[in-house]
């Protein structure tokens, strides 16, 4: 009644939104609630609660819209009824979605002991999955996921996502292009790729502001301005360096207490 289920969603239609809720194993309840509280102490402060809650509820529903309709694609090209049947849930589209935040928020911060930049989380995890795909007979219920969480998620921040600081929508950003999530050597083809949707997405919209007159000559549109970005990017990385901060010194505050502890123990 609440995972999705092609079969049964057809009659069910809720399924699309408690899917992205409901975990089958104990490892995924686990690593889902730790990624959400991991990721919302860090990207709640900077949207806030109701835009927090609103992205979860919005590239779950996304992701599983996409998840159900591939569903149908891939038994229509291979006549193979388990896609029918298969049970697919989690929340693991939602939590691809927040590395897409993150990439978003504090692009080069360093993760301490991994040495990974924070831009590259969202690739590394897709690609790490994808691999892992070839080697598991379970992929199909979770690699659509996975992919359609991250796209949705950066669709969302791309184009949907309201800044109430400017009052406008979107992050038009240069370093959060589609082509950011590959390698440098693919991105003049990806660009190329992407440029056609971005047209077919954001063309009439944004004709529709330079007749209003916001577009003045050379300069940027409202909510395009690098400032503003920086702004945001600043704030994320001050966010995550507390939190850090926060850590290290609860580790040293632990570690000291060991040393008294064996210390007293010794004497």
């Amino acid at each position: 009644f609440l995972k999705l289920i092609f079969f049964r969603t057809i009659h069910f239609g809720w399924n699309l939104i408690t899917a992205g809720y409901i975990e089958q194993s104990i490892q995924g309840l686990v690593v889902s609630t730790l990624g959400l509280l991991f990721t919302g102490k860090l990207l709640e402060p900077i949207w806030g609660s109701k835009e927090f809650l609103k992205f979860i509820f919005v590239i779950n529903f996304l992701t599983t819209v996409c998840v159900f309709i591939t569903a149908i694609a891939l038994y229509g090209v291979t006549r193979q009824e388990n896609y029918l049947y298969m049970p697919l849930s989690g929340f693991h589209g939602v939590l691809a979605g927040f590395l897409v935040g993150i990439k978003q928020m504090v692009p080069d911060q360093e993760l301490p002991r991994l040495k990974i930049k924070a831009k590259w989380l969202p690739s590394l995890m897709l690609l790490f999955s994808i691999a892992v795909s070839f080697f598991t007979p379970e992929s199909a219920t979770y690699l659509s996921t996975l992919i359609f969480g991250t796209y949705m998620g950066w669709i969302y921040l791309r184009y949907l996502q309201r800044k109430p600081e400017s009052k406008h929508r979107g992050d038009p950003n240069e370093d959060f292009a589609f082509s950011t999530f590959f390698p440098e050597f693919l991105r003049p083809i990806i660009d190329l790729i992407a440029s056609n949707f971005h047209r077919n997405l954001c063309g009439k919209s944004e004709a529709f502001i330079d007749t209003l007159g916001y577009s003045l000559g050379s300069a940027p549109l409202p909510g395009s301005d690098p400032i503003e970005a920086s702004r945001r990017r600043e704030k994320g990385a001050r966010a995550l360096e507390e939190r850090l901060a926060a850590e290290s010194l609860i580790a040293a505050g632990k570690k000291s207490e060991e040393l008294q502890i064996n210390g007293t123990n010794n004497v």
